[in-house]
């Protein structure tokens, strides 16, 4: 499945795209409950499918196979009564898969390109920084760029999403462990970033991690490493690699990272990005309000965001 959270009407929930409709998945399978006489739908789909993702994401595969029906459900039944269940993609507005994720780690320094453009050592440990749900925002979403800084600048990353609590997690047991993958950006800005052997100051800006354009369900996704990633700037190329180039691997994150702290639901990794970062460039041209920044991942889907400049008061 393709997974989003979505809001109409003022309303946010959760779906799952198919072809250019979402389909509401706390309503359908609500539906799905009443049509099949339970008493207490209402109390079940709150239980099993509920509309926020992180709660979704907390039932585990049980709910992950209860959502399928719900979708094979809404698909033949896309209104009953006074309930939507299925609705055009461009009726709603389809925000960050998993927007206030409990955890938010980033992983530098993950590909060998981007570590020799800047200068540096394969690292023996992966290199580990945090963002906040604060930067996230989704796909149809503008970059702010805030005038703290002229040093705005892109970092294509493969993104997964915890599906179940773990700890000290084997490596051969670590993609059990995944529920879905994404596109990100993380936005950065270099000086503040650099001015500190910190770099929590420039990763942590609002609005400074895009993602989407869903979460695709790791089932349909068996292999993570294998993965083309290209990110552009105004149809321009800057980045291309494969998963295949990284460093430390999905399956190793998740164990490496779950020794450090218990790994919960919709909890997320952004595993690195390649090289061609504006950093490393000379000249060094950073973006600029109205640049479009597109980073597809093959099997995953296409993150298109366009920067907007923030004016100051």
């Amino acid at each position: 499945m393709k997974l989003v959270t979505y809001s109409r009407e003022g309303i946010s929930s959760i779906g799952a795209i198919v072809n250019e409709e979402v389909v509401d998945l706390h309503v359908a399978y609500r539906t799905l409950l009443q049509q099949e006489g339970k008493i207490r739908a209402e109390e079940i789909a709150n239980a099993f499918v509920p509309a926020d993702m992180t709660g979704f994401l907390q039932g585990g595969k049980e709910s992950m196979e209860l959502a399928k029906k719900a979708v094979d459900f809404a698909l033949t039944n896309k209104q009953v009564g006074d309930y939507k269940l299925v609705h055009a993609v461009s009726d709603v507005k389809v925000g960050a898969p998993v927007p206030k994720p409990g955890k938010i780690f980033a992983v530098g320094h993950n590909y060998r390109e981007h570590i020799l453009e800047m200068g540096r050592e394969i690292p023996s440990h992966p290199v580990v920084f945090a963002k906040f749900d604060n930067t996230i925002i989704g796909p149809q979403d503008d970059i702010p760029f805030y005038p703290i800084s002229e040093q705005l600048d892109y970092e294509a990353e493969f993104a997964f999403v915890i599906g179940k609590r773990g700890k000290d997690i084997p490596e051969e047991e670590a993609l059990d462990y995944v529920a879905g993958y994404a596109v990100a950006n993380d936005v950065t800005y270099r000086d503040f970033q650099r001015r500190t052997l910190q770099w929590l100051q420039g990763k942590t800006v609002d609005g400074s991690l895009p993602m989407g354009p869903w979460m695709v369900t790791s089932d349909e996704l068996p292999d993570p490493q294998t993965l083309e990633m290209v990110l552009t700037v105004n149809g321009e190329e800057r980045q291309r690699t494969n998963t295949a180039n990284q460093v430390f691997t999905v399956k190793y994150l998740v164990s490496f990272l779950s020794s450090i702290a218990t790994l919960e639901p919709g909890d997320i990794v952004i595993t690195g990005t390649p090289g061609g970062v504006i950093q490393a460039m000379e000249p060094q041209v950073w973006l600029k309000d109205g640049d479009v920044v597109r980073v597809e991942i093959e099997k995953v889907g296409v993150l298109e965001n366009t920067v907007r400049s923030v004016k100051g008061e």
